[in-house]
């Protein structure tokens, strides 16, 4: 669901950067537009959009941490076709750019992009390509283990609930395919089963990011008569969807505890309101930092080796989620 506030900024702190000129694809997708005489040393961003809360945020952050960084960071937004993100890329390439910070719109085009970018490095956030598709100091992704996002939330239902031997579970999930809901709903689950549950998924679907969709869903879950003890969700967003309809309904958010991923702000407040039990940090600006000072290096032909959270075969660096709760939500409001 798409923040204001973080529209706003995001487009103010684009007016004060060097922006990306493709008029052939102004049709296409929003972007910054400008123009510049060299593009020697510029860094192309490039994402779908900022529809969803934690990718306005990270968009928010990167244009931010480059320019602290003096990164000179050119923004577009690609929209949900493939071909035009591929396209923007190869452009930027062929204009001499001299990295790429990418959101990928689909997971499986990632070597599409590395081929239009051709010897342009990429650094991927937030949509996880697989790992041979990787490169040392080439191709490298950067976000936060999505496993133990899974682990965290099923772990807090777990001690919750008082360590059942079985659970029935709601699952509310993200985008198909998106490398954050497979890992972070495969972990919920093998958490749960490595822990001696027999857990019945009574009902789960996609609602995309979407608060509105997860209201919906937790509607079709009661009209098939779907029983919960708790219910997962894969974002905040989709949580607060879900404590919305329970509020509507009389359920309570006390006795049936609701989690989701990545501390927003409005999860936050529903955490400290006693609506969402728990959620995980996923650091918008963290990620983003590291997101910059990697490209920022890989664009100069260097290593990320010396760039905290990096693995040591250099294809990833990687930002600890944490544990947010009635007891600690403060420090993170």
């Amino acid at each position: 669901m798409r923040m204001n506030k973080n529209k706003k900024s995001r487009l103010l702190a684009c007016l004060l950067i060097s922006v990306l000129t493709l008029g052939m694809f102004s049709g296409c997708g929003a972007s910054s537009s400008g123009s510049s005489s060299s593009s020697s040393g510029k860094i192309l961003f490039v994402l779908p959009d900022v529809e969803d809360t934690f990718r306005a945020s990270l968009a928010d952050a990167i244009v931010s941490s480059a320019k602290e960084l003096g990164v000179d960071l050119d923004y577009q937004e690609s929209g949900s076709s493939v071909d035009n993100q591929k396209a923007i890329i190869e452009k930027a390439a062929s204009d001499g750019y001299a990295g790429c910070i990418c959101r990928l719109t689909d997971v499986n085009t990632a070597l599409q992009m590395e081929v239009a970018a051709g010897d342009m490095p990429i650094v991927f956030v937030n949509n996880e390509p697989t790992e041979d598709l990787l490169k040392d100091s080439k191709y490298v992704y950067v976000g936060s283990p999505e496993k133990k996002a899974g682990e965290f939330e099923a772990e807090y239902v777990l001690n919750k609930l008082g360590k059942p031997s079985s659970m029935k579970l709601i699952m509310i999930k993200g985008e198909k395919g998106h490398s954050a809901t497979e890992g972070r709903t495969k972990a919920v689950l093998n958490y749960l089963r490595d822990n001696g549950v027999d857990v019945n998924i009574t009902f789960s679907d996609y609602a995309n990011w979407s608060t509105e969709t997860a209201y919906e869903y937790m509607g079709v879950a009661a009209k098939v008569g779907a029983k919960y003890d708790a219910v997962i969700c894969n974002n905040d967003s989709m949580a607060l969807g879900v404590v919305q309809y329970m509020q509507d309904n009389g359920i309570s958010t006390k006795d049936i505890p609701v989690c989701g991923v990545d501390a927003t702000e409005d999860g936050c407040a529903s955490i400290a309101a006693g609506g969402i039990q728990f959620t995980v940090l996923q650091s918008a600006t963290g990620q983003a930092q590291k997101a910059v000072e990697a490209i920022q290096a890989m664009g100069k032909g260097g290593s990320i080796s010396d760039i905290e959270g990096a693995s040591e075969d250099g294809k990833y660096i990687w930002v600890d989620f944490e544990k947010v709760d009635s007891s600690n939500v403060s420090d993170y409001r």
